[in-house]
């Protein structure tokens, strides 16, 4: 069982068991979230949401905070002696999908 979910703009696929490496969330490590933006949902059959399904929510539990590799910015003009370098860590947060509760029940289809 899998579902779609939609998170900071992005969607992901949530697998019971499973880790998601998220946006940065304001939780602390151990405290449980809640998904109610569930795009889609794959149980004994197939349900797309218009855009979302209603009662269907993931339920997680966050592992960590952490940030990212990081990503070399290198600005480079030939031949005019400049060059400018940055670089860039995105934070995240993982978290462990504990449950998926597919709310309504769905049509077969």
């Amino acid at each position: 069982m899998y579902a779609i979910i939609e998170h900071g703009g992005h969607q992901y696929r949530a697998e019971e068991q499973g880790t998601l490496r998220l946006p940065k969330m304001a939780a602390e490590p151990g405290a449980k979230v809640v998904f109610d933006k569930v795009l889609a949902l794959s149980a004994e059959n197939f349900a797309v949401g218009t855009p979302h399904l209603a009662g269907a929510e993931v339920r997680g539990t966050v592992l960590e905070q952490g940030r990212g590799p990081k990503i070399r910015i290198f600005k480079y003009k030939r031949k005019k002696h400049y060059k400018r370098q940055s670089g860039h860590r995105q934070e995240y947060t993982a978290v462990r999908v504990d449950q998926i509760v597919a709310g309504a029940p769905v049509a077969k289809g």
